[in-house]
C-alpha cells in the first residue's frame, strides 16, 4: 500500500519536538503532504487509538483539510484504526503502517522485497481477528463451513506464507555466508556503516568507493546491503565496505527480525563506522543515537568495534568542530569529525579506520539499557 503523490495527510503524534520531526519526515517519505500536525500525549487510550475529543477535532480537521489520511504516530490496533477512520471519514494508518509502507516503495532487490514481505505479514498476524471480524459483519461471527473458524484459515494462510518466505530468505542468506566467507579468504577487513536512516552513510559509502549509489535526505533510501573493495589512496590496504539499511526509533522488534539477515553482518564486521549527523539539534542526536545503540544491542554486537563518524560538520556552525565527543553519552568511543559531501575529514577517517582494523580491539563501554 502507497501513497497517491497528492495524498494529505493530518498526522497524531507526542508534544515533543523530535517526535513531530520524525512523523513528519516519515509521512513525506512515503508521499504524504502533511496538512497538519496535532499532538496527544497519550494515544492508545481510548476506542479511537485517540481520545475521544481529539477523534472529534479530527474528525472537523479531516474536513476543514481535505485531508485523505490520519497518521497515528504510534500501533493502533484494526478495531481502533476503523473506529476513527469511520468518524473521521479518512484512511487512519498507525505508525508501523507508515513504515512498511517507506519499505516497500524503497525496495529494489529480492531479498529486500522477501524482507518487506515478511515484516507485512508479520504487522497483519495479530490484525488478522478484527480483519476477518469486519469482513463477515452481518453473519455468525467467524463461522466458516466443515466447523472451521475464518480467523483459524487466516492465520494458517499467514503462517504459511511466512514460512514460504523465510524459506526463500535463508537461502539468500546462505549465499550471503558463502560469499563472506569467500572474502574472509582474502584476508581483508570487514568495515560496515550503519547509523540512524538519512545520517549520510550513502553519501559517505559513495565517497570512499567511488560509487554512485542513490543517497537521498529521504528516509530508508538504501535497504539492502552493498559491498565493495576499498583500496586506500597512496597505500597497498584495503578494505571491504558495506553500506547498510538505517536505523529508526521505535522500530518494531518484527521489522528488525525481517531485516535480520541484512543487519546480521554487523555482528562479525571487524569495525563498524556508526554515522551521527552531527548538525542537528542536540536533543535529536542523542535519541537517535540511544536508538541506534538499542538496535545495535539486539544484534549483540561488540560495542568495542565501534568508531563513531560524525558527519554534516559542514552544517555545524563552529565548522569542523562539533564538540560531540565531549558529550557523556559518546565519550566512550573513539570519534571523528566529517562532512562526506564535502570531503572533510577523510584522511582521518582512513587513518582511524587503518588503525582499528590492524590493531588489538579497544575496549570500550558496555552498551546499557
Amino acid at each position: 500500500m502507497t501513497a497517491a503523490k497528492d495524498n494529505r495527510a493530518i498526522l497524531v503524534t507526542y508534544p515533543d519536538e523530535f517526535a513531530k520531526r520524525e512523523i513528519t519526515e516519515l509521512a513525506r517519505a512515503a508521499g504524504y503532504e502533511v496538512s497538519q500536525v496535532v499532538t496527544q500525549k497519550e494515544i492508545i487510550k481510548s476506542e479511537y487509538g485517540v481520545g475521544v475529543g481529539k477523534a472529534q477535532e479530527l474528525e472537523g480537521m479531516v474536513e476543514e483539510t481535505h485531508s485523505d489520511t490520519i497518521i497515528i504516530d504510534e500501533s493502533v490496533t484494526s478495531a481502533q484504526a476503523n473506529k476513527l477512520s469511520a468518524k473521521a471519514h479518512a484512511q487512519v494508518i498507525d505508525r508501523e503502517r507508515l513504515i512498511l509502507n517507506i519499505f516497500a516503495r524503497r525496495a529494489t532487490t529480492t531479498e529486500a522485497k522477501l524482507q518487506v514481505q515478511l515484516a507485512e505479514l508479520r504487522y497483519s498476524l495479530p490484525r488478522a481477528r478484527d480483519e476477518v471480524r469486519y469482513s463477515v459483519e452481518g453473519e455468525q461471527a467467524g463461522f466458516m463451513g466443515m466447523g472451521e473458524y475464518a480467523v483459524d484459515v487466516k492465520f494458517r494462510a499467514l503462517k504459511k506464507q511466512m514460512a514460504f518466505i523465510k524459506e526463500k530468505l535463508e537461502k539468500t542468506r546462505t549465499v550471503r555466508d558463502l560469499h563472506t566467507a569467500e572474502r574472509r579468504k582474502l584476508g581483508v577487513p570487514f568495515v560496515s556503516l550503519a547509523g540512524y536512516t538519512s545520517s549520510g552513510k550513502t553519501t559517505l559509502f559513495n565517497r570512499l568507493t567511488s560509487e554512485s549509489k542513490e543517497a537521498s535526505p529521504n528516509l530508508f533510501t538504501t535497504l539492502s546491503t552493498t559491498t565493495r573493495m576499498v583500496t586506500f589512496p597512496n597505500s597497498k590496504n584495503r578494505i571491504l565496505l558495506s553500506d547498510t539499511v538505517g536505523f529508526i526509533s521505535r522500530l518494531p522488534a518484527y521489522l528488525v527480525e525481517s531485516f535480520k539477515s541484512t543487519l546480521d553482518e554487523l555482528r562479525y564486521t571487524d569495525l563498524i563506522l556508526l554515522m551521527v549527523d552531527a548538525s542537528e539539534p542536540i536533543d535529536s542526536i542523542r535519541t537517535k543515537f540511544l536508538s541506534c545503540r538499542e538496535t545495535l544491542s539486539e544484534l549483540e554486537v561488540d560495542p568495542g568495534r565501534i568508531l563513531l563518524v560524525l558527519n554534516k560538520i559542514d552544517l555545524v556552525p563552529d565548522r569542523g568542530h562539533s564538540h560531540l565527543e565531549e558529550d557523556p553519552l559518546f565519550r566512550d568511543f573513539d570519534s571523528v569529525n566529517i562532512s562526506a559531501t564535502e570531503g572533510h575529514g577523510m584522511r582521518q577517517l582512513r587513518n582511524h579506520i587503518l588503525r582499528r582494523v590492524t590493531l588489538p580491539r579497544k575496549p570500550t563501554a558496555e552498551f546499557a539499557p
